[in-house]
């Protein structure tokens, strides 16, 4: 009924389809997170002048500040490269750091970025699980001399 000249057509219609999204499938993606003011906004605030009242009305609150509720405010901002099954890679880091005296006065503004030293991984702290390098069947199996039978009576 079709000739094998349609088969043929087909099938590299459909080869040359595969290979499109195949091809499509290895694009890098890139995801943004975080805020840094821009340096027009920066500009409008002045050391041992302006206080910690002023800088959250002039560039916003900060996505971190220090240990105590009147600690320093840190702006971060990061760009991350996703390829394919590779483990994602931080391009671009900028911490734009605000410090106060004890009074809430500006003291210093700084701007640091990966050219100033190593990747600051940016994790919160967790509990260690202590199950790390036990898979599911060890931990099931692990388990079997534990029982007690008097803890069913």
């Amino acid at each position: 009924m079709f000739g094998t000249d349609f088969s043929l057509k087909a099938c590299a219609r459909v080869l040359g389809l595969v290979g499109v999204m195949a091809l499509a499938g290895c694009q890098a993606t890139y995801q943004n997170h975080g805020y840094v003011p821009p340096e027009e906004d920066l500009m409008q605030l002045a050391p041992g002048v302006d206080t910690r009242a002023t800088v959250d009305d002039v560039i916003g609150a900060p996505s971190a500040s220090g240990m105590l509720s009147e600690g320093d405010y840190y702006y971060v901002r990061s760009r991350v490269k996703h390829f394919g099954a590779f483990r994602p890679e931080v391009i671009e880091r900028q911490v734009l750091a605000i410090s106060f005296d004890q009074q809430g006065v500006v003291q210093n503004i700084e701007r640091f970025d990966l050219r100033d030293g190593n990747i600051v991984p940016l994790t919160r702290r967790v509990t260690d699980n202590s199950v790390q390098d036990k898979g599911f069947l060890r931990q099931m199996l692990g388990n079997i001399g534990n029982i007690n039978p008097a803890d069913f009576f």
